[in-house]
């Protein structure tokens, strides 16, 4: 997927005023979720995402750290300076167009790693 088709399906879903909030919001998420997964899994996502979103997922860091969704959003929301409840729209956002980029194999495998309730924000039903 292109980067403004990327950008421009974000910004629709999360009905930002503008290009550059959209990807503001993307970098930022992604930035929190590859704190989350293995550093391969990151590699792997970047590759299918357009430059520069694709740099939000490389962190020089180790292992990943384990949270939960509640501390996922939380930590989106000191990304973005916004409340809760709008990291929770924003992480809906974005996580729901990746999945829309990377194949359904690599999906499954990255939701794998993550709690259940991670499945909501890449538009897939919890399977719990």
């Amino acid at each position: 997927m292109r980067l403004e088709e990327f950008l421009a399906q974000v910004r629709e879903r999360g009905e930002y005023r503008s290009r550059e909030e959209a990807e503001q919001v993307c970098e930022a998420v992604l930035w929190v979720l590859a704190t989350r997964i293995s550093p391969e899994d990151a590699d792997e996502l970047a590759a299918r995402l357009p430059a520069p979103l694709d740099e939000a997922l490389h962190l020089d860091r180790g292992r990943p750290e384990s949270f939960d969704c509640d501390e996922f959003l939380r930590r989106v929301s000191v990304q973005t300076g916004a409340r809760p409840r709008t990291a929770e729209w924003d992480a809906d956002a974005v996580l729901s167009t990746v999945a829309d980029a990377v194949p359904d194999p690599q999906l499954d495998h990255l939701l794998s790693q993550l709690p259940a309730r991670y499945a909501e924000y890449f538009g897939r039903p919890d399977p719990s």
